[in-house]
Order: C-alpha cells, then structure tokens, then sequence
C-alpha cells in the first residue's frame, strides 16, 4: 500500500484582494513545470496571504519568482493547526438551486440524473424529478445523496 505523506506548509505574502490571481498563476505555473506544488489554500477570512502545501522551501520559490503581486515568502513552516481553521466544508446544500441538474450518488437512484424541483434547507432535502424515468414521480433525498453535475442558467 502507498504511503501518504504530506507536504509541508509555506506561507507567502501577496498584495490584499490579489491571493486568488496569485494561487491560480502558482497553480498553473506548478502544473507546467512539474513542480511538486500539492495545494494551494486562498483562506477568506485572511487578507493577503495564501498557504502552498509542497515538499521543499524551494518549490515554493521557484512557484513564486517573478509572480506579480507575491510580496515574499514567509520565512518558516505554518504548523497544520494553524490553516486548519481556516479551511471550511460548505454543506452541499448551500451550492444548490431548483432546476438544477444532479446526478444521484446513493440509495435506489445511484447513478441516475435528476432536476431539483424543491429545496428544503431546513431538513437539508432536495426533492427530484429523476430525468430517466419514463413516468414524472417526484422523490425527496437528503442533499448528500446527490452531486452537482450542471447549474441552471440565471437569467439577468
């Protein structure tokens, strides 16, 4: 069996409103490259800094060179307790609106494409209309049970 081992955590400075362009152009570099880059973490709630998870200090800096709007990398390792909380799990529901299209992941329906007719945020259930069934038969599943495969189109 494979081990699994874990990089080790870089912060880097970036301009404040610039982390995302910053991530996405270490994310492309990194893929380019072959840089063995694991993550990249853009946190919200902190303005002006992103986490890099890879195997050296030198990875990160040959991800970073010439990157515009990367101040510098922050001297030293970030302990994972520390970008722990600022990694948050969006409940599935939250991505979810009616007439969307998802695919059924569990129970009797698995594997099976369906529009969301109704949300109850409340009891955290979605109610389908399974699109390969020959006959319309509305059925009510918890929101885990399904996966987004495409988002209705807003108008406006």
């Amino acid at each position: 069996m494979e081990e699994k081992s874990f990089g080790i955590i870089f912060a880097v400075r970036t301009t404040a409103g610039q982390e995302k362009n910053v991530a996405n152009l270490i994310a492309a570099r990194a893929e380019t490259n072959k840089l063995p880059i694991k993550a990249v973490l853009v946190p919200q709630m902190l303005k002006g800094y992103i986490f890099v998870e890879a195997n050296g200090p030198h990875f990160v800096e040959k991800a970073i060179a010439g990157i515009r709007h990367v101040r510098s990398r922050v001297p030293g390792i970030v302990d994972f307790s520390e970008v722990e909380r600022y990694i948050v799990v969006k409940p599935v529901i939250e991505e979810l609106d009616e007439e969307d299209i998802v695919e059924v992941v569990g129970g009797p329906f698995k594997g099976m494409r369906a529009k969301i007719t109704r949300i109850d945020r409340s009891k955290e259930e979605v109610t389908l209309e399974l699109l390969e069934a020959t006959f319309t038969m509305p059925i009510t599943v918890h929101a885990d049970y399904v996966k987004l495969v495409e988002k209705v189109k807003k108008e406006g």
